[in-house]
């Protein structure tokens, strides 16, 4: 891996935009949730160079060049390891990688070779994997649930990004064919562990979504689901499409969906809103932002990218 650049502080989160050994120019992402380095450390990587999907509030959209491999996917935690840790083993009491970077994980059979991979490298690792739940690819599910029973029954993160409950707006804002709620809500039965994690519902609230609790409450049980709220990150495609955020960053409440929150917290999810540190908008580390999209924009953004503006290359 030949690192171009580097963008972020050390003690917040670090993006690094690095050519692989097959020549793919991807981002990765390392970041210290609670600024304890020793209690979590959480690497962020793309599974994908660019991505297919074009998700309006993405700024990692707007090309597709194709699958990474096992190597170049490997290659993205390796780096960040050895930039972190002398030993080249995350002295971390929790180790996480999320395939949440770049690209629909779901497209790309070699994110299952590099889990099975990682659960032999890594005891202390917890896997998260984000998915719009695309269809076409039941073969990848399938063969997902039999290795995360086999390989990490009680510590792996399955994150089901919905947005809204209207189904007409779902297909407006993730343009490709998806499996039904209904669909969701029976793999994600079959994917839960009664002693592991449930199975995350992943909201990024705009003021313009449309959601309903008693949906929720339709199709998916808080035995086996539960929800996170997170805001609609200031990327450049939101901008463009005017998806404004709800969640105020300040106290983390929602503005214009507060009554959604409060009647799935009285039906008896668990709800959790993540907001993180708001300095990661400004470093470009958060989900839907992505540097090389702002960089070739050549736009001015408020609050989002602006360490990007004047990135160091790698020395």
């Amino acid at each position: 891996m030949e690192i171009l650049k580097e963008i972020g502080n050390e003690n917040i989160a670090k993006v690094y935009i690095g050519k692989t050994s097959r020549g793919n120019i991807v981002e990765f992402v390392e970041s210290v949730p609670t600024h304890r380095i020793e209690d979590k450390w959480v690497v962020i990587i793309s599974s994908l160079n660019g991505c297919p999907v074009g998700c309006k509030m993405c700024d990692a959209g707007f090309f597709y060049n194709g699958k990474l491999n096992y190597e170049e996917i490997i290659e993205q935690i390796q780096y960040a390891i050895r930039k972190r840790f002398r030993k080249r083993i995350p002295e971390t009491k929790k180790f996480k990688i999320q395939f949440a970077r770049v690209g629909e994980p779901s497209f790309n059979p070699a994110v299952l070779t590099v889990l099975e991979s990682l659960a032999e490298m890594y005891p202390n690792i917890y896997p998260s994997l984000s998915t719009v739940a695309p269809k076409g690819v039941d073969k990848f599910f399938e063969k997902l649930l039999e290795l995360k029973k086999r390989k990490y029954p009680h510590k792996f993160q399955l994150q089901f990004s919905i947005h809204t409950t209207d189904s007409v707006q779902r297909d407006s804002l993730i343009p490709i064919k998806k499996w039904s709620f209904k669909e969701i809500a029976r793999y994600g039965e079959k994917f839960y562990d009664e002693k592991g994690l449930k199975i995350t519902l992943n909201f990024a609230l705009a003021q313009e979504n449309k959601v309903d609790a008693d949906i929720v409450k339709e199709y998916f049980s808080s035995k086996y689901f539960l929800i996170k709220i997170t805001p609609v990150n200031p990327t450049l495609n939101a901008a463009i499409n005017g998806i404004h955020n709800d969640i105020d960053l300040t106290t983390g409440l929602p503005k214009k969906h507060r009554k959604f929150v409060e009647k799935l917290k009285n039906y008896g999810y668990d709800v959790i809103i993540s907001v993180g540190d708001t300095r990661e908008n400004e470093i470009g580390s958060n989900c839907g932002m992505y540097i090389q999209r702002f960089l070739k924009s050549k736009l001015k953004m408020k609050c989002a990218y602006t360490m990007a503006e004047n990135f160091k290359p790698h020395s």
